[in-house]
């Protein structure tokens, strides 16, 4: 067993507090939310049941965890109603929409400028429509 791998195994929760386990090696029946949601679950209210830890150098602790919840616990996602559609494509359309011309640029508005591309950039040829 690498030391990477032992640091992160921990079926008893006794270092941890919860199960812990290495990367891509949780038993069954566990899951993350990104794996709930394409089995098209939630975790429905439940505490987290487990982690998955791996060595990271980009991480400030230096290792990465995710979280883990029971599939048996799971619920099925609530469906979207018509007021939430609405309120998501005006969330998309205020996305789109340049702060400084007022007109729908076709895309989402870069954080970093703040305003659409050519409004940004007027002098750039590439850009001008």
């Amino acid at each position: 067993m690498s030391p990477a791998f032992g640091k992160c195994w921990d079926p008893s929760g006794a270092r941890f507090g919860i199960p812990t386990y290495p990367w891509r090696a949780a038993p069954d029946g566990y899951a993350t939310r990104r794996q709930l949601r394409a089995r098209g679950l939630r975790p429905g209210g439940q505490d987290v049941a487990a982690q998955v830890m791996r060595r990271s150098r980009h991480s400030p602790g230096g290792v990465t965890v995710a979280h883990l919840y029971r599939v048996d616990l799971a619920r099925p996602v609530r469906p979207m109603t018509s007021r939430k559609w609405g309120a998501l494509a005006l969330a998309m359309l205020a996305r789109r929409t340049c702060p400084v011309c007022r007109t729908d640029a076709g895309y989402c508005i870069p954080r970093s400028l703040g305003m659409c591309i050519p409004c940004a950039h007027p002098d750039d040829e590439r850009h001008a429509a």
